[in-house]
């Protein structure tokens, strides 16, 4: 194996030439965040690019999580996902509110539609649900839900930048989606995020709560944060649409090479294209099945990380593990036997776009050898 780190995922980097005319641009301007030139252009492209009507950009995902709730004016309790990244369910707390854990569905990691009705009571006024690893959502389902019972639907689609079903775009289901454009991600502005939707209204009141809550020079209307993305990053962010989907091509291409090098490994448990869907390849993840592998997740892990292949236990531990969580009514491992059985054998590969093949051949050549 080569001495060099291989990690989980690295950032593609648009041309440095043009990002350089850009922050000229940008510094002959003194035009450096409020809603400035690049920032038009960048969310009005986005959304364009990415078939939804409205886009609010913001400096993180986690906070167009946080706005995301705002914007819906939601009280009570959420119920959400154990198996996502923190920051999913640490926005429904900061907003004063309850996550209740839904065990998700093997086939797709994400929360199992057939185990939210349960959960609702009284006080519930959401569904957040995470299209994990850019696998969508039970859409549909989880849209007759929310009507039957008059709830809002939020989805965390920090990994499915880009991604459609039946030719249209994921996100333009449930009241709002919000995406992460972190470095590690398909797509990203260094750091960044948005809220996008097809609802004028909730894209009014994100823009308001981005922004301090002010409508104008004299008129502060709520409450609002700092949430604005800069002109570096709208810059960085539009110079990134125009690779993006040769960075989605070439992850696609290292996804083929995994499946055909890993598919007859007994053990190894891996996860192909969904009908109808155009997938991003956002993650690799593969479960680890001790008992037929011979080995542990965590011991295929080490293995790894001891030849500087850096995989990831994503999503370890469990969101409803953690110490502000485990005392919730919904967070016991009985509750949770799904959530909990793929936490503790899911490794993400190492998968971005400029990640050699013969990388991925050696990879697989040592997992291979494990058994």
């Amino acid at each position: 194996m080569p001495a060099k780190n291989i990690f989980v995922t690295q950032p593609n980097l648009p041309d440095l030439e043009k990002f350089v005319s850009h922050l000229e641009k940008i510094w002959e301007s003194k035009y450096l965040t409020n809603k400035g030139i690049y920032h038009q252009e960048f969310e009005s492209k986005l959304s364009e690019f990415l078939g939804v009507k409205y886009c609010t950009l913001l400096s993180n995902g986690t906070l167009a999580l946080l706005i995301g709730l705002k914007a819906l004016k939601l009280t009570g309790e959420v119920i959400t996902t154990p198996y996502s990244f923190v920051a999913t369910s640490h926005s429904i707390l900061w907003n004063n509110q309850t996550p209740v854990f839904c065990d998700i569905d093997p086939a797709n990691f994400n929360i199992d539609p057939d185990k939210i009705e349960p959960l609702i009571t009284s006080e519930t006024s959401a569904i957040l649900a995470t299209h994990t690893y850019g696998f969508p959502c039970a859409i549909e389902k989880i849209s007759d839900i929310a009507a039957k019972h008059n709830l809002k639907v939020i989805y965390d689609a920090a990994h499915a930048f880009a991604v459609e079903k039946n030719g249209t775009s994921i996100l333009t289901s449930g009241d709002l989606s919000i995406l992460s454009f972190h470095s590690t991600k398909v797509f990203n502005t260094i750091e960044g995020g948005a809220i996008v939707t097809n609802n004028e209204d909730i894209k009014k009141q994100a823009d308001l709560w981005r922004n301090f809550g002010i409508a104008n020079e004299e008129t502060v209307l709520l409450p609002g944060i700092n949430a604005k993305m800069n002109e570096l990053q709208s810059a960085y962010g539009l110079l990134q649409l125009e690779i993006v989907e040769q960075e989605i091509a070439n992850r696609k291409a290292i996804t083929e090479l995994y499946r055909e090098k890993l598919a007859d490994i007994s053990g190894l448990k891996l996860f192909y294209d969904l009908p109808g869907v155009k997938h991003n390849y956002s993650y690799f993840p593969v479960l680890v099945d001790a008992n037929e592998f011979g080995l542990s997740r965590n011991e295929v892990y080490d293995i790894l990380r001891k030849k500087n292949i850096y995989a990831r236990k994503y999503f370890y531990p469990l969101i409803s593990s953690l110490p502000d969580y485990k005392k919730l009514p919904t967070a016991s491992a009985e509750h949770l036997p799904v959530s909990n059985k793929i936490a503790g054998q899911v490794l993400c590969l190492p998968l971005f776009g400029a990640l050699d093949l013969k990388d991925v051949e050696q990879i697989s050549k040592i997992l291979m050898q494990m058994r």
